[in-house]
């Protein structure tokens, strides 16, 4: 029984093996294979074959996938390095510089600490000279004459209607301190825009708040969210007010931009000085910014400043403020 078996199995093995050869020869003769003489199984291997075979049309399609993953991996790569230029910038944090400067606030200009006017008992009534009058009347010319030459050398008015030598002390709070003309006098901030809407960015991203103030409206509005939708609020104490503030000194296409905005906000500017106030950060970023740029020209101290001009500029995905001019003062 065994043996039986054997053959029942080995039969179509034998007969495959003729079958593939006489395949073989009738392919070799004619050029081609018949699938006349094959069995069931021939056949679907050899169907399995030829779907297995690859196509012109496979090539060509995998062509184009492997063109749709390569710009696909592109893409994503181009959208990681612009979502990473879009994160907020680490903001540098700056020591404040400060600056003991001397100011004679409301106290007159002049070239002397001279506060008070002269009183009716320090005038003199007109006499009949004496020599010894006549002798001190040469030195008293003298004197004036020194006393102009003081002038001279200062911005103050000489008068001789008896109203003192005001006070040499530049303008500020009141204080005695170093010789030193204060920020709000010496340093300039330039914008340079095409258009409301960047304009309006800068001043957001250097947390400059626009502010109004006077024409017969007690306190101060201030306008901020610019680039997007501007807020006011309203201060009545103006005196809690200690942010640098700077005011525009000649007309600009930037004046009207900042009148625009303030409208925007809801804020009257009829008749009212429109103002920009400089958060603290930034007061302390442009004095290190200021400090550096003197130390390089030879100036280690800002006593010897004049005047210092910043020019707002455009930086990766924000903006920064940068010297371009700055001037010194003689003798310092």
């Amino acid at each position: 029984m065994a043996s039986s078996d054997q053959n029942v199995i080995d039969e179509p093995q034998i007969d495959e093996k003729s079958n593939i050869t006489s395949n073989d020869g009738a392919s070799q003769g004619a050029g081609s294979a018949s699938t006349d003489g094959m069995t069931e199984i021939q056949k679907q291997r050899l169907e399995e074959r030829e779907r297995l075979r690859t196509s012109k049309f496979d090539v060509v399609t995998s062509l184009f996938m492997s063109l749709i993953l390569f710009i696909g991996a592109f893409v994503l790569m181009l959208f990681i390095v612009w979502l990473t230029m879009r994160m907020p910038e680490r903001v540098k944090s700056f020591p404040p510089i400060e600056e003991n400067a001397a100011g004679r606030a409301d106290n007159a200009e002049g070239f002397e600490r001279d506060f008070e006017p002269p009183g009716a008992e320090e005038v003199e009534e007109l006499m009949e000279p004496t020599l010894q009058d006549t002798i001190e009347a040469v030195t008293d010319a003298v004197s004036s004459v020194a006393g102009a030459l003081d002038t001279m050398n200062t911005s103050a008015t000489a008068s001789t209607a008896g109203s003192g030598k005001g006070d040499s002390r530049p303008p500020g709070p009141e204080g005695e301190g170093e010789d030193i003309i204060p920020r709000f006098e010496r340093w300039q901030l330039n914008f340079s825009s095409k258009g409301l809407k960047p304009y309006a960015s800068q001043l957001d991203y250097y947390k400059i708040e626009l502010g109004a103030i006077g024409g017969s409206v007690q306190g101060v509005d201030y306008a901020s969210n610019l680039a997007s939708k501007p807020k006011s609020r309203h201060v009545d104490d103006s005196e809690s007010e200690k942010r640098l503030y700077f005011m525009w000194t000649t007309p600009s296409p930037l004046m009207q931009f900042d009148r625009t905005l303030l409208t925007q906000a809801g804020i009257n500017v009829t008749g009212r000085q429109m103002l920009k106030f400089i958060p603290e950060q930034l007061e302390n970023e442009l004095a290190y910014i200021e400090l550096e740029y003197a130390k390089e020209k030879g100036h280690p101290s800002v006593v010897s400043i004049a005047k210092t001009i910043f020019q707002s500029t455009a930086s990766g995905s924000g903006y920064q403020f940068e010297v371009v001019d700055q001037r010194y003062r003689k003798g310092k």
